[in-house]
């Protein structure tokens, strides 16, 4: 395949391996129209383009985005507000993410707590009783 990363093509299965995820999962987001390989008989043939959107939506499941939001932070790279509106967009949904995640933590920070007190509680009892 061509040299120049500009142009550079990529096989499904060389994608796959570099961003070690099946050629499913490749295909899912191509389903969902979500990257484009070019088709050339039957055989995907994916762009340097294709190659980054595969990475961002990789990223973004990772952050704990939905694919929904994946798609609205790519896909605004195209629309007139190009990368200043797409940067925009996913500093705000990073922000939410993390208030989330926040907010989780919190909540096991708690689940813990409540956890250790019980288990304080049944292990002074077993003892009271001559169980432990």
């Amino acid at each position: 395949m061509s040299q120049d990363n500009s142009t550079k093509e990529y096989s499904i299965s060389e994608l796959a391996d570099e961003f070690d995820v099946t050629t499913r999962t490749i295909r899912f987001y191509e389903d969902k129209g979500m990257i484009h390989p070019e088709r050339r008989g039957q055989t995907r043939v994916f762009l340097a383009r294709d190659r980054v959107r595969l990475k961002l939506i990789l990223r973004g499941k990772r952050l704990g985005f939905t694919l929904k939001e994946i798609c609205e932070i790519i896909d605004m790279y195209d629309d007139a507000a190009g990368e200043k509106g797409q940067l925009n967009l996913l500093l705000e949904k990073i922000k939410t993410r993390r208030a989330e995640l926040e907010e989780k933590r919190r909540d096991l920070d708690a689940a813990e707590e409540e956890l250790i007190e019980v288990e304080e509680r049944i292990s002074a009892r077993m003892k009271e009783l001559g169980l432990s």
